[in-house]
């Protein structure tokens, strides 16, 4: 089984800069004494950016199973290179596939620069890049102030990469008296939709026909959708909507969206003769060509209008899915709906998942299934699991995270990193463990998590013996059951949080700090990039003890944690 723990090999760098490309060579201790100077790989590495993260795709030379490609970077101007998560080798056959070696860097500064040195274990082969990642300041050629109207709003001007449009909505209103479809229907690139409140349309907030680069921010959107029998909504009517195949760069970050018109039925209601779910979300993505970011947005309802699933699309048997590759959900708060709270199932290619706080959902988070990958998880808190008040079917199958297959289980051949999470149990009703009871689990790796389940519960971790090719070890796990040859250093019993622990509704903020006699308290795993050991070991859970409460939603502002300082490559 694979051990993720801090890599005992170091780099050793050539004074040799060649077309602003950083060059390393192996030491003695990684390629053995009288080894071959290090061989440039023929094959470039590439990447793709967001705000707080890089992804990397590399095919070298030699790559193998069992070869892992070993990870540095620094922002430009430093002198100490840090570590990253190593990559797997893991090609997929389809077109979508980037790289036969994929991965992220993540926790990183918005509008920096980065160095990125790439090593394939065990050879010689070496590859170096710089990266940007992305501007929070987004430039602005031309503004259209917006005023109130009863009708769609066409937005049909685009910008350029080196100015964007903006539309401007602060104060406006949006209310179609539910005689439009739409509140505001895009069709142009490089655009900032800012401040709009949209209410009373028939079908989506906002609809995106075509177009990228697009923002949404600082949007108040409820009361979208029609009815189609007996007080329930169309499927996947969305606040946000879009299933143009081309959609990427796509942001949403400090909305409000909430309240739909109409209800989506339970596990235990009919509607369209079907019992599974079917109604309202809030964003809804079709096979998006990804990059996208969806973070700080509070997305709710009542109890009488809940969601399908909060977020999510399809397909969730393809290379795509939603969000699509390269995408970032974070800093966001989610409630209310009979299903799943992110639906990131599909491709997964890249996506990256943190800082979110989901409750009164059925499944907090699903992925059934990730056929490229890697999926990364860390830093969430899950809290109540149940959806209704008085709903006996969720409290009894509500889950963490789903995982699983689409159709058949050919889809589920794409990594899974799942760490530092929180699984709350405000009044014994927060969600199960890790696949249920009996859900197949391949190719994941968990480590660091809080499996606290409901007391009724049997599982942390699903045992089914379908499962292959999984990582479980130092998790804190509260129910008996997990897979008999994992979790080698889990920590069996119950967390216990500091006094005043929990989350607030009002304020979209939590303190989940462990208490100093807690099981998992300083027993967590260094995790390159993804868990640090800065004020001595790392907790189990999603917030270490000392630091500032979480905060999710539109006053939410995510900081990377400080690294420790990495030995410099000399």
């Amino acid at each position: 089984m694979m051990r993720i723990r801090m890599l005992a090999v170091a780099f050793v760098a050539l004074a040799l800069v060649a077309a602003g490309q950083i060059v390393l060579a192996a030491d003695a201790g990684q390629a053995g004494a009288g080894a071959a100077p290090a061989t440039t790989s023929k094959v470039a590495a590439k990447t793709l950016s967001t705000f707080h993260c890089l992804g990397i795709y590399w095919s070298p030379e030699n790559g193998a199973a069992g070869k892992k490609v070993l990870v540095k970077f620094r922002e430009i101007g430093q002198a100490a290179w840090r570590e990253g998560l190593p990559m797997r080798y893991n090609p997929v056959k389809t077109p979508e596939c980037k790289g036969d070696y994929r991965g992220s860097i993540v926790n990183l500064t918005p509008g920096a620069t980065y160095e990125v040195a790439l090593a394939l274990e065990g050879t010689a082969v070496r590859t170096s890049l710089k990266a940007a990642t992305w501007s929070e300041k987004f430039p602005v050629a031309s503004t259209v102030k917006v005023a109130s109207s009863a009708t769609t709003l066409m937005v049909n001007k685009s910008g350029t990469a080196d100015g964007y449009v903006l539309y401007d909505g602060t104060g406006s209103i949006i209310d179609c008296a539910n005689k439009s479809d739409l509140g505001i229907s895009v069709d142009a690139s490089y655009v900032i939709l800012r401040g709009f409140t949209i209410k009373n349309v028939k079908q989506h907030g906002i609809r995106i026909m075509n177009g990228h680069h697009i923002v949404i921010e600082d949007c108040d959107i409820s009361k979208w959708g029609s009815e189609e029998e007996n007080g329930y909504g169309f499927d996947y009517q969305g606040g946000v909507y879009s299933n143009n195949k081309d959609l990427r760069a796509l942001v949403i970050q400090r909305c409000k969206i909430h309240n739909p018109t109409w209800n989506t039925n339970s596990w235990a209601e009919d509607h369209n003769k079907s019992r599974h779910p079917a109604g309202p979300q809030t964003i809804v993505f079709w096979e998006a060509e990804g990059n996208n970011v969806i973070r700080y947005n509070e997305l709710w309802s009542d109890k009488d209008h809940y969601y399908n699933d909060i977020i999510g699309g399809g397909n969730n048997g393809s290379y795509r899915g939603f969000p699509g590759a390269d995408s970032d959900i974070y800093g966001n708060y989610m409630a209310n709906c009979w299903d799943d709270g992110i639906e990131s199932e599909g491709g997964n290619q890249n996506v990256r998942i943190w800082n979110n706080y989901i409750e009164n959902t059925m499944m907090t988070m699903a992925n059934a299934a990730t056929s490229i990958g890697p999926l990364y998880v860390w830093r969430n808190v899950a809290g109540r699991s149940y959806s209704k008040p008085g709903s006996s079917w969720n409290l009894t199958h509500g889950g963490f995270m789903k995982m699983g297959f689409a159709d058949s289980e050919d889809w589920m051949t794409g990594h899974m990193y799942i760490f530092n999470n929180t699984l709350l149990q405000p009044n014994d009703e927060g969600p199960n463990g890790l696949g249920t009871e009996s859900r197949i689990i391949k190719h994941c790796v968990s480590r660091n998590n809080i499996y606290h389940v409901r007391s009724k519960d049997t599982h942390s971790i699903s045992t089914d013996k379908r499962s292959a090719d999984n990582d479980f070890d130092n998790d804190l796990l509260s129910a008996g059951r997990y897979p008999t040859d994992q979790e080698k250093h889990g920590i069996k019993g119950k967390p216990l949080y500091v006094p005043g622990a929990g989350f607030s509704f009002e304020t979209k903020a939590g303190d989940f700090q462990l208490a100093d006699n807690s099981p998992g308290r300083g027993k967590g795993e260094v995790i390159p990039n993804f868990c640090d050991a800065i004020n001595g070991a790392p907790d189990m859970g999603a917030q270490q003890a000392g630091t500032p409460p979480m905060v999710f939603g539109v006053k939410a502002q995510f900081i990377p944690p400080v690294a420790p300082e990495r030995m410099p490559v000399r």
